[in-house]
C-alpha cells in the first residue's frame, strides 16, 4: 500500500498548502485559524509535541495560546 501523497494530492490538503506561504499571507492565513484548528496542524506536523491542553496542562502547568501556536507554526514552516 503506497502511504505517500503526491504533489497534487499534497496541493489540494490544507495542512500542506499552509506550508507553500510565507509572509503575510502565512501570518493572514494563521490568524483565520480557531485556536483548535492551529493545535491540530502541530499535531500533525510534530506528532510527538506537547500542544492538546490535555498534554500541556499536566507539563508545562498552562495551555498553548491561539498567538503563541502561530509563532510555533510559523517558525516550523519558516525553518530551513
Amino acid at each position: 500500500m503506497n502511504t505517500y501523497l503526491s504533489e497534487q494530492e499534497k496541493l489540494s490538503h490544507p495542512y500542506y498548502r499552509i506550508m507553500e506561504l510565507k509572509g503575510d499571507e502565512l501570518n493572514e492565513k494563521l490568524n483565520s485559524w480557531s485556536r483548535s484548528e492551529l493545535i491540530d496542524w502541530l499535531c500533525w506536523n510534530d506528532r510527538n509535541g506537547v500542544y492538546t491542553d490535555e498534554d500541556s496542562l499536566p507539563e508545562f502547568g498552562n495551555i498553548l495560546s491561539k498567538e503563541r501556536a502561530i509563532e510555533i507554526i510559523t517558525e516550523m514552516i519558516n525553518e530551513p
